[in-house]
């Protein structure tokens, strides 16, 4: 509900966002998952910081896999639309693997770090947990992004006649860990590398090394 304020001897109704307890959970749970995992993060961290119970997380998602799973689709969500969006358009004609990478890089990047401080958050939260030591953790997250990913491979493979699809995927797969790689920011802490690279240099520079990988870099 609005809140009231009185200024000048009269009663003013303010509008004032108000974060939800489910809301609440969601941030919380992507940073502590993005700090230290899945299986080490317990549950009653995650409520604590979000001035919530476990009643709450129940209530909202059911369990804290739940709550993973929700907060997963939620983070991937804009860049699962962007990247959908863009090979739909690709589809129509015969896209080139340099227009295939860049319609699956550049969402990847611009939507996440471009969140202001949320975006770093999300970034190391993806990263995170597609790489999560635990199979099953990397099977939830891939529940959420394997549908137009897989899609992305298999316009790839389509796109690259001349190389053995199992090459392809190969490149693939190691695309998608340079993505992470990139969006947990973990190389800002690499001497060298500039901190706070902007999103789109970024992407014009992963696109660049990509393409050539794809294209030199695959046996046939």
């Amino acid at each position: 509900m609005p809140e009231q304020a009185v200024a000048g001897g009269k009663e003013n109704s303010v509008e004032t966002p108000v974060e939800t307890t489910r809301e609440r959970l969601l941030n919380v749970a992507e940073q502590r998952f993005g700090e230290g995992g899945y299986e080490g993060t317990s549950l009653r961290a995650i409520t604590v910081a979000a001035a919530a119970n476990i009643a709450a997380v129940n209530y909202h998602f059911g369990s804290k896999e739940a709550l993973l799973r929700a907060a997963v689709a939620r983070a991937m969500a804009p860049v699962n639309t962007e990247r959908r969006r863009r090979l739909d358009q690709l589809e129509a004609g015969s896209p080139t693997p340099e227009q295939l990478i860049r319609a699956f890089i550049e969402p990847g990047l611009d939507l996440v770090l471009r969140r202001g401080e949320r975006g770093a958050v999300v970034a190391r939260f993806i990263g995170r947990i597609a790489f999560d030591p635990s199979q099953r953790i990397r099977d939830l997250y891939a529940a959420e992004s394997d549908p137009i990913e897989s899609r992305y491979l298999s316009a790839l493979q389509a796109a690259l006649p001349q190389a053995a699809p199992e090459s392809v995927a190969f490149g693939y797969v190691n695309m998608l860990g340079l993505l992470a790689l990139h969006q947990s920011q973990a190389l800002s802490r690499t001497p060298g590398v500039a901190e706070d690279e902007d999103p789109s240099k970024l992407a014009e520079n992963l696109i660049a090394f990509l393409v050539a990988a794809f294209d030199k870099g695959l046996r046939s």
